[in-house]
């Protein structure tokens, strides 16, 4: 039963991650930097207290109370992870709902499923499997070979990418993707994919904290909402910062103050936006809560985002008029990602 909950809390929250940037395409007339920045405020500011304050009261308490090489640690995670967040929403404006998710969490699974092992291997932890002990296990072998399959699945879905971007013309290609760019989509995609796997090392680093939560008596359902606070605070610093740089340069800062555009409009969708994407971390911590942060929950919330993506993608006609062949690529990139995540969750098993 509690792996069904954890499966059903993982799916949850990948569903919330892939159709967070939805409502972004319903802001008109403002610039990236303007609507991320308000959508960041909502995700990463204001409802991760919030959130914490209703599940777990005296979280302030728990992380003053915490040591500071905790503290610096978890937060040092979610700044790294800020900036693969930050690269994954211009991976999404570049490459589309479909190829961006596909190519950015492929690779964000892949190194989310490495980097607690690798962490264990340089703080030994008991009860923790080390990199080292994958490598000499069935089980762990299996799930690196989840991975390598990741990785070719990745790589499948970037050909798809070159097919689309050869086969239609800039007007069709900016139909359903606006600012279609793939050398540039696939440069940060990349990058976004390798950090932002950074996030599942900083529930590692802040575990401390949602251990003391269950320690003063609250749920451990909800525990790693503490954890949460610091890690995305982490992250707004980065992505305030860039979007802060963009704004004075851009003069976009106006955006604000443009009666010619739908403001209300466009906060209430930029904040939904920002909201959807806060309960990605929210469900996470609930479904890691039953399933433990190992490679398996990583991979199947990542595996879920993937599926979840691709229907908009869909749903937003991003592959109308390639040919066959390149739908069949992106298919199958999607289906060998897939397998990863079933390889990955044989390997945990056994």
């Amino acid at each position: 039963m509690q792996a069904i909950l954890g499966v059903l809390f993982h799916s949850l929250g990948g569903i919330a991650a892939g159709s967070f940037y939805m409502p972004y395409n319903k802001v008109k007339g403002w610039a990236w930097e303007s609507y991320w920045m308000v959508g960041g405020l909502m995700s990463w500011l204001i409802v991760p207290p919030i959130a914490a304050g209703l599940t777990v009261p005296n979280f302030m308490e728990i992380i003053g109370n915490a040591s500071s090489s905790i503290l610096f640690f978890t937060f040092l995670m979610g700044l790294l992870w800020g900036v693969g967040g930050l690269s994954y929403g211009l991976g999404i404006r570049y490459l589309g709902m479909s190829l961006g998710n596909s190519v950015v969490l492929g690779f964000c699974a892949a190194f989310g499923a490495l980097v607690p092992p690798i962490y264990y291997n340089l703080v030994p932890t008991d009860g923790k499997v080390t990199f080292t002990e994958m490598l000499a296990s069935v089980g762990g072998q299996v799930v690196l070979l989840g991975v390598v399959v990741c990785i070719l699945g990745i790589a499948v879905c970037g050909k798809a990418g070159m097919l689309k971007e050869k086969q239609l013309s800039e007007a069709e290609k900016k139909k359903s993707v606006a600012e279609f760019n793939l050398v540039k989509g696939l440069f940060v995609a990349i990058l976004s994919g390798i950090l932002s796997a950074f996030f599942n090392f900083g529930i590692e680093s802040g575990k401390p904290l949602a251990e003391a939560a269950v320690a003063s008596g609250h749920d451990a359902l909800f525990a790693n909402n503490v954890t949460f606070v610091l890690i995305l605070w982490g992250g707004l610093t980065t992505n305030l910062f860039w979007t802060t740089l963009l704004s004075v340069k851009n003069r976009s800062y106006n955006d604000f103050k443009n009666k010619n555009t739908p403001l209300t409009k466009n906060i209430l969708f930029a904040s939904l936006a920002g909201f959807i994407w806060f309960l990605q971390f929210f469900f996470y911590g609930m479904g890691e809560s039953k399933l433990g942060n190992g490679a398996s929950s990583w991979i199947l919330h990542m595996s879920t985002i993937i599926l979840t993506a691709n229907l908009w993608g869909i749903y937003r006609k991003e592959w109308k008029g390639v040919a066959r062949k390149t739908k069949v690529t992106i298919i199958a990139g999607i289906v060998v990602i897939l397998l990863s995540v079933v390889l990955v969750g044989i390997g945990n098993s056994i």
